[in-house]
């Protein structure tokens, strides 16, 4: 495993790290803050943003995530030349809870969480309330989407704390399509991101 030397000011001026479980070395690309946004987005060539061909794996980390009124993260992209953040996808997505009491934990599957060749923003994790203590944090994993042989994977994996409990969601699917994605763009199912930090990283 690659290791790097930090300076005084710790891990947070590091731009380059070494090889992590499941990951190849990870770059930091961009980093984008949530301010009462509407929305977020990474487009390739824009304020510095790199979602090409450079590398073969990106990955976006959010932290943190606070919605303005209780609703679904959800992200959605764009190929090269498009427009509209309305590329067909098909996905699934899964999750489990634990509440704080102990009083009841389990998994659960909606299909109303899913797309069959669908062109909405998809939810990587569900309806996270306004409270002031309750967040999101989790990740979102594309692959290979400059490619021009077959469809574009993703992974995401988050956590939430809701209503007093503990959850977690799981996603997958693939944008199908064999034109590259360059455009990455994430919000709420309504209102707007009130805080938060979304990080895209480059997996070598």
């Amino acid at each position: 495993m690659s290791i790097i030397k930090l300076n005084n000011n710790g891990v947070k001026n590091a731009t380059a790290f070494g090889s992590i479980t499941g990951l190849g070395s990870m770059t930091f690309i961009k980093k984008l803050t949530a301010s009462s946004s509407s929305t977020l987005s990474f487009i390739d060539g824009s304020s510095d943003v790199v979602l090409d061909n450079t590398y073969k794996e990106y990955l976006f980390t959010f932290t943190n995530v606070h919605p303005s009124t209780s609703a679904h993260l959800q992200f959605q992209g764009n190929a090269a030349g498009g427009s509209g953040f309305n590329e067909t996808m098909t996905t699934t997505m899964w999750g489990a809870f634990s509440e704080e009491d102990s009083s009841s934990a389990n998994s659960f599957y909606t299909t109303a969480d899913d797309q069959g060749n669908g062109t909405a923003f998809q939810s990587i994790v569900k309806s996270t309330n306004a409270d002031n203590d309750t967040a999101n944090s989790g990740y979102l994993r594309l692959f290979n989407p400059s490619g021009t042989v077959g469809v574009k994977h993703f992974i995401a994996f988050s956590s939430t704390n809701g209503s007093d409990e503990s959850d977690i969601y799981f996603t997958a699917g693939y944008f199908n399509t064999t034109s590259a994605i360059d455009e990455i763009q994430f919000k709420m199912g309504s209102g707007n991101i009130d805080a938060g930090d979304f990080c895209l990283y480059g997996i070598a």
